[in-house]
């Protein structure tokens, strides 16, 4: 189960909806390519990382006792002032308006944003109830739809190779060569682009850490399954995106109508419509899994924070015969419920968002801010070697500095050229985390916390 939270927290639009996008930031297969396997190799590094903070300090918060520990409790606030303010909330929001868009399609309803949005907010609010239930039910829940995740990804992966054994040629290697002018300018922003893209396909690979107090044996667990759990998410989406360009042409990918579809076409020009409308059930499954995962790992940081004094103490209470922190789930859920009416009304109002859609508003400006807080997690691997010295380590990162070492330059980067290249949802993200400040400050004058 904790494998199937890591690839199920994962797994859950961006392999889909993404491509098409992904597609037009690059221009050529051999980028795109080169870009996946740099996110995994940068996903890996992170998470032989954080398999030792974690097997060190096994306690429910994940990352947010990570900064604590090390940096002490305002950085640690910080993080999870954004996870329970902006990062979760809009994740699970953004996934909730795919999910029914997904629906609406197949029903041959309007997808725009305004119709989905009274949906969404019911979807959500289901969810959240479904975990305050118990966390088995949403561990349940979560091994359910990460197999059909993974059936659905690695179905993508093998069916031009096992139609073509069938005697129905589906690959044309010749694709793999075709390029068209991309819609970023230098080498570098491109690469950039597409890896704001990748990353959001796997934000969540460290989502079994904040549930760690709830894993049985975790100096040994937690560390298969963020390794196994990176892995596996790996080696699906690299097949699925070579699936993609062996089967339909980079020029058809970036056209505005399929830009969010390519996973159906790609089913639809194989095996027919009836396929392509089974994709979009499918990807209703895989959305629905994303937001039970973000409502079932999430709420626990939300929870130790209120357990620690630094938001309300009802958010660190359990539901007395449940035992689940209910009030930071449904608090969770009001907030992408919120997210969910403030993109749809930003897109409706401004010149700016017009053109975009909710999902891509909402999970860029997340993989901006997780990216602050996962460089600072990964920096405090470092700090604790030094200052906590002799707490025991079931287990130890492998090619210790480099590994950290490597992993915070090319965050660094990638921090860099998000900003550089959407500085309005960089500075949105950084106004979000920074106004937690004066909250800390005030909690901490009125709890005496340090």
């Amino acid at each position: 189960m904790a494998i199937a939270i890591v690839v199920g927290n994962t797994i859950g639009a961006g392999i889909f909806v993404k491509p098409g996008r992904i597609a037009a930031d690059a221009g050529s297969f051999p980028l795109i390519f080169s870009v996946w396997i740099f996110g995994t190799a940068l996903c890996v590094l992170g998470g032989l990382c954080l398999a030792e903070l974690s097997a060190m300090h096994p306690r429910s918060g994940g990352l947010y006792v990570y900064l604590r520990e090390a940096y002490g409790p305002l950085p640690a606030f910080l993080f999870g002032w954004q996870e329970f303010l902006f990062a979760r909330p809009a994740s699970t929001g953004a996934l909730a308006v795919v999910c029914v868009s997904s629906l609406y399609r197949i029903l041959g309803w309007n997808t725009e944003a305004w119709n989905v949005v009274p949906l969404a907010v019911v979807l959500i609010l289901a969810v959240a109830w479904f975990n305050i239930l118990g966390v088995l039910w949403g561990a349940r829940l979560q091994a359910a739809t990460t197999l059909i995740k993974c059936a659905l990804v690695l179905t993508i992966a093998l069916l031009p190779w096992l139609l073509t054994l069938a005697g129905k040629p589906s690959v044309n290697l010749a694709l793999l060569s075709e390029t068209i002018a991309p819609e970023q300018g230098s080498l570098t922003s491109r690469f950039a682009a597409v890896l704001l893209a990748v990353m959001w396909a796997f934000n969540g690979w460290e989502g079994v850490v904040p549930i760690a107090e709830e894993v049985k044996n975790p100096g040994r667990n937690l560390p298969l399954a963020l390794l196994g759990g990176i892995g596996l998410l790996g080696l699906l989406y690299m097949g699925a995106t070579l699936a993609y360009h062996l089967v339909i042409p980079i020029s058809e990918m970036v056209v505005k109508e399929n830009r969010e579809h390519v996973a159906e076409l790609l089913l639809t020009r194989s095996l027919g419509n009836w396929a392509g409308s089974m994709m979009s059930v499918g990807l209703v499954l895989s959305t629905l899994g994303t937001i039970n995962s973000n409502l079932l790992t999430s709420p626990r940081v939300t929870f130790a924070m209120g357990r620690d004094g630094l938001l309300p103490p009802s958010f660190g209470s359990l539901h007395p015969r449940y035992q689940t922190p209910m009030v930071a789930i449904l608090a969770q859920a009001a907030l992408a419920c919120l997210m969910v009416f403030g993109s749809a009304a930003l897109i409706q109002s401004t010149d700016y968002f017009r053109e975009r859609t909710i999902f891509d508003l909402l999970t860029d400006c997340i993989v901006f801010a997780a990216s602050l807080f996962y460089t600072l997690a990964i920096a405090s691997l470092i700090v604790l070697r030094r200052k906590q010295p002799n707490t025991p380590r079931p287990f130890r990162t492998p090619g210790y500095p480099w590994t950290p070492i490597l992993y915070l330059i090319a965050y660094s980067w990638f921090i860099l050229m998000i900003l550089a290249k959407q500085p309005i949802e960089a500075l949105f993200g950084i106004l979000l985390i920074l106004i937690g400040i004066p909250y800390y400050l005030h909690r901490s004058y009125r709890s005496n916390l340090p």
